[in-house]
């Protein structure tokens, strides 16, 4: 038998949302930093992306992760997020993944009972923190890039819905946060239909009415993805929420067109992304805990260390605890 362009994958999950890691077949690709790397794939080997994660290899809920040699001194690995329709700059369940992957496949030393290591994503380096026993991770905690809120209590006027107040954050991604409940919906799973349909036409109209640009990196542009926030359901959270990967371009005029899937998990980028809003508005201080929890009733604990600053705003640095 002869194979060629064979590639190696990992299948994880964090929390419930599927992250495949490529641990084989691809060695590296052009580029001084990992933003770099991310854009030479996003613009001339985009046909990895569409064979791992599109039918019969992969499914629309599915993201992945390619292994790549680290550019920053400081990094142990280097990673580029692959998902339906972009390449994320960070993530966090597929940060959660890689974490779990290298371990518990050798290919990064694994000391118990933690396990300290950097990893480089297209957003920057990512502070690991994996507790380890028995061969297995049970846990990782990161450092997140700084998270800020760009727009808060924003309206936006939205067709078929009408106006919706909703706030803009970057949590490693530009989410648009909108209250659940004054839509009508408590954030279950038979609700999915309706949460991804009315999560894809607020990012639509948030994209067009409420532009965002990184301050440090301006090829980082416009709400990409939607999270819908709501009282929790479980006796230990503080917030429940709801996160719908596009898998289409929205067109007003083709309402077939509106698709998402829901993301299993409480959402790593989109934790963060929440919980510099709350901070923003004084509902989330430094050194608390905060449990957020996904549609399928899985938790992220997150909390905010320290405060900074990103261009003219005020941000902090968030960390992130889940498992894989």
């Amino acid at each position: 038998m002869n194979l060629t362009n064979m590639i190696t994958a990992v299948d994880a999950h964090a929390g419930g949302e599927p992250g495949r890691v490529i641990t084989g077949g691809v060695l590296d690709v052009p580029g001084s930093t990992m933003f770099e790397k991310m854009k030479h794939l996003e613009q001339h080997g985009d046909d990895l992306r569409k064979r791992m994660l599109r039918e019969p290899r992969g499914y629309p809920a599915l993201c992945c992760n390619v292994l790549l040699p680290p550019t920053h001194p400081d990094a142990d690995a280097g990673f580029v997020i692959m998902e339906q329709v972009e390449y994320p700059p960070m993530s966090g369940t597929n940060t959660i993944c890689v974490v779990t992957v290298l371990l518990e496949t050798g290919m990064l030393p694994m000391q118990e009972p933690v396990t300290e290591l950097t990893l480089e994503a297209p957003a920057g380096l990512i502070r690991i923190r994996a507790d380890v026993a028995n061969g297995k991770v049970t846990g990782v905690t990161f450092e997140n890039v700084a998270a800020f809120a760009v727009h808060l209590d924003a309206p936006v006027e939205v067709p078929h819905l009408g106006t919706v107040t909703v706030d803009v954050a970057w949590g490693g991604m530009f989410y648009v946060i909108a209250d659940a409940p004054s839509l009508g919906l408590s954030l279950t799973p038979d609700e999915g239909h309706d949460i991804a349909r009315i999560s894809e036409m607020i990012k639509a109209a948030a994209r067009e009415q409420l532009p965002v640009v990184h301050p440090d990196n301006p090829e980082i542009v416009d709400v990409t993805i939607a999270q819908l926030s709501g009282p929790p359901s479980h006796t230990n959270a503080h917030r429940k929420n709801a996160v719908t990967v596009s898998t289409g371009e929205l067109d007003w005029d083709r309402p077939a067109t509106w698709t998402g899937v829901l993301d299993r998990s409480p959402c790593g980028t989109g934790t963060c992304a929440k919980m510099a809003v709350m901070y923003a508005k004084g509902q989330l201080g430094l050194h608390q805990d905060f449990h957020h929890e996904g549609v399928l009733g899985t938790i992220f604990t997150g909390q905010l260390i320290k405060e900074t600053t990103v261009g003219p705003y005020a941000a902090v640095i968030p960390t992130l605890r889940g498992q894989a």
